[in-house]
């Protein structure tokens, strides 16, 4: 039987060879005692990367998200993100659960504006509303289809931030695919921020492992919370070693991603009745909606594809997200479109 084409998300992806021998080699110790010398090594050299004084790793994005609002906020404070994103829709409640905040959406498609930032933000002479403390992106943003949030409006959002006293967080899981989609360096894109989250499980190919960078006092707050949060590790080197590896071999290849992810969603809008606006698709997400007339739906035909050998995520009842990584070829994904359209059409011949 031939391997499944997994275009579930960019997190399916298994070590290659390389990053296997990479991790058997790595040099190891207790990180919880900061002795792990491959970590010690990729905190410093994200440190650089990102343009921050300091960097700490985390087991999971969703532990990196949770850990920036620990770190930035007081329970019943306020949080101000993008409609849909991460931190509000995909971390099972955690920003309440863990932090004790509230998180007011704005915008829509992936974006907000400045004005929508003031217009959201709380006045603080109101004891009855709470303190709007942060104000949070998401670059790319997943749920709207792994668009780029352009770096002009990143600066204008971050200037309103602190002219209304609100600290400034990037969930940037794949802001490597914002760097490779823009040609902007990630020492750039990371500057306006207080702390920035990047994730090496998803399209650097890593089989775990996120991390914070910010200032020394910021990442050493973090380091407390990620403690309490059980996220303290020992011989952590092993997962170091692979986004070290990751840095190396698949950061420059993630244009790849990018055009294999075009080729897909180009196929499938010429060939299937779907809503697909190729202006949004600029990284290796693609999201497609299904007509309400179309007698198939968005489970239905995640189920009919997977049979089909084409595995790919019902978002909603009419949505389907595809997510293009090193573990596809252009080739495979070729094949994934075709068999979505044939599955598309074939209610209609019945």
């Amino acid at each position: 039987m031939n391997s499944p084409i997994d275009l579930r998300s960019d997190t399916v992806t298994r070590p290659t060879d390389g990053m296997r021998a990479a991790m058997a080699a790595a040099p190891v110790g207790d990180d919880q005692y900061g002795d792990d010398p491959s970590t010690n090594r990729l905190q410093a050299r994200m440190a650089e990367l990102l343009g921050k004084e300091a960097a700490l790793w985390l087991p999971t994005g969703t532990m990196a998200n949770q850990v920036a609002l620990r770190t930035l906020t007081r329970p019943g404070d306020e949080v101000v993100a993008c409609r849909e994103s991460h931190l509000a829709w995909h971390e099972v409640g955690g920003a309440a659960a863990n932090a004790g905040v509230q998180i007011v959406e704005v915008g829509n498609g992936g974006m907000f504006s400045a004005d929508e930032l003031r217009a959201a933000a709380k006045p603080r002479n109101f004891t009855i509303f709470p303190t709007t403390t942060v104000v949070a992106l998401e670059n790319t943003h997943n749920r709207a289809g792994g668009i780029v949030v352009p770096q002009d409006d990143v600066l204008s959002i971050c200037a309103a931030a602190r002219e209304l006293g609100l600290a400034t967080f990037l969930d940037g899981a794949r802001l490597w695919n914002t760097s490779a989609a823009t040609g902007v360096a990630l020492h750039e894109l990371a500057a306006p921020f207080d702390l920035v989250s990047v994730a090496f499980s998803k399209g650097l190919g890593a089989p775990g492992g996120s991390l914070l960078a910010g200032t020394k006092a910021l990442t050493a707050a973090a380091h407390r919370h990620r403690h309490r949060m059980g996220g303290a590790m020992r011989q952590n080197g092993i997962f170091s070693a692979a986004a070290l590896y990751a840095l190396d071999h698949h950061l420059d290849r993630l244009g790849e991603d990018h055009a294999n992810a075009r080729v897909f969603a180009e196929r499938l809008r010429s060939g299937a009745d779907v809503r697909l606006d190729l202006a949004t698709l600029q990284t290796n997400i693609i999201v497609f909606h299904l007509p309400d007339a179309m007698p198939i739906d968005a489970p239905m035909l995640s189920a009919r594809a997977r049979e089909r050998g084409v595995w790919v995520n019902a978002m909603g009842p009419r949505t389907v997200r595809a997510v293009t990584h090193l573990d596809v070829s252009r080739p495979q994904c070729e094949q994934a479109a075709q068999v979505l359209i044939e599955l598309l059409a074939a209610p209609r011949r019945g």
